[in-house]
């Protein structure tokens, strides 16, 4: 092989190192894309909701998903059915009768649930 094409091997090697060097900085870096931007806007609200409070009486399923810890849409959904075919919850333990929610998930809610 010719020095040249050696030395156009060793220069495109080179080129492609670093570019995935800058690549790999970038997406560390966060690479400060709209994107990533518009993702830890999105994260914000969600932080707030889980600090409040939520009354698992008149709350929509949604509002229980993002507001409870380790409650995802579909157990918000089965809450929400639970409690429009026994009434109201009376006592928080209560949502442990919803099946899929556990003692666990109740006791990690506790201090954001409210009745009335």
């Amino acid at each position: 092989m010719p020095i040249s094409q050696n030395h156009r091997r060793a220069a495109a090697c080179t080129h492609a190192v670093f570019a995935l060097a800058l690549c790999a900085l970038l997406t560390l870096a966060g690479g400060g894309s709209p994107l990533h931007a518009a993702n830890k806007v999105a994260e914000a609200p969600a932080a707030t909701a889980t600090a409040s409070t939520v009354n698992i009486n008149t709350a929509d399923a949604r509002t229980l998903a993002v507001a409870l810890n380790g409650i995802g849409l579909s157990r918000a959904e089965d809450i929400v059915r639970y409690r429009e075919q026994f009434g109201p919850f009376t006592t928080v333990d209560q949502l442990t009768e919803v099946k899929g929610v556990g003692t666990a998930t109740v006791e990690k809610n506790r201090a954001r649930i409210t009745l009335d």
